[in-house]
């Protein structure tokens, strides 16, 4: 590794074929970092292939199946070595899928919880002592993980309950890590945002409130990683309503859902 890599922040970055993720790799590049990129299909992604042909130093595709557990102890040590370390670990992998009571699906839902919920907690299993033996050895480099979840981990809302339940348990989690992670030198970070223009909110039916570019949405993203603060949220009327919703007596805030549901 040359000395002008040393100075490069090392990302691995879980869940970047599309959407926000595609999005923020393209301005992490800009910004010059360097990056593993994972999702299912990395290395089979026209749009990543590309963006390694025209970034060879920077930018590295591995594939990563968060719901394969017994394949992730391997792809992690392997996006370890790398650029030989990480400095910031980002989780953005995610799946969504709409269900009414009537409809519901358990193999949708098992996989929402792998993939919104346990893949993070899978893979940080395997990270945690790699990055803690290089904190211990190194007290200048603070490290970072990241984990891209959702406002839907406020409250609970009709027909997506399989896909924040996961989320809300991501977020309680690492709520609950932060001050041990914190000792140990790791910052952890989560981002919690609205609706955005991707394949996934393109199941949705109603209107949605505050609903975002990619692009944006991965500015925000990248703008929490030099922000000093445990939580990012946005767009802010979207992130104020749920966020209100979670603050009132249980039996008002059921009301005011109920009255989302499509059969009156």
């Amino acid at each position: 590794m040359t000395e002008n890599n040393k100075t490069q922040k090392r990302i691995w970055l879980v869940g970047g074929s599309e959407g926000i993720g595609l999005a923020l790799v393209m301005q992490l590049l800009e910004e010059n970092y360097q990056l593993v990129v994972s999702s299912r299909n990395a290395q089979q992604s026209p749009e990543l292939m590309t963006l390694q042909d025209e970034n060879p130093n920077n930018l590295s595709l591995l594939d990563c199946d968060v719901t394969k557990k017994n394949s992730l102890a391997e792809t992690s040590y392997q996006a370890w070595s790398v650029y030989d370390g990480l400095d910031i670990w980002i989780y953005n992998a995610g799946i969504y899928h709409p269900m009414k009571l009537q409809d519901w699906n358990i193999d949708a839902f098992d996989t929402m919880n792998q993939v919104n919920y346990l893949g993070a907690v899978y893979l940080m299993n395997h990270l945690l002592p790699l990055f803690t033996a290089v904190k211990t050895a190194n007290t200048t480099n603070q490290p970072q993980w990241l984990w891209n979840i959702s406002l839907a981990s406020d409250f609970g809302l009709p027909y997506g309950g399989g896909y924040s339940a996961p989320k809300a348990a991501l977020q309680n989690l690492a709520e609950s890590l932060q001050p041990e992670l914190s000792k140990t030198g790791i910052e952890l970070k989560v981002v919690n945002h609205g609706f955005v223009k991707t394949r996934l909110t393109a199941k949705n039916d109603f209107e949605m409130l505050g609903l975002m570019e990619a692009e944006d949405a991965a500015q925000k993203i990248k703008q929490a990683l030099i922000h000093n603060r445990f939580e990012t949220r946005f767009p802010f009327n979207l992130a104020l309503v749920l966020g209100t919703i979670k603050r009132l007596p249980k039996s008002w805030a059921l009301a005011i859902t109920k009255r989302m549901l499509k059969d009156g």
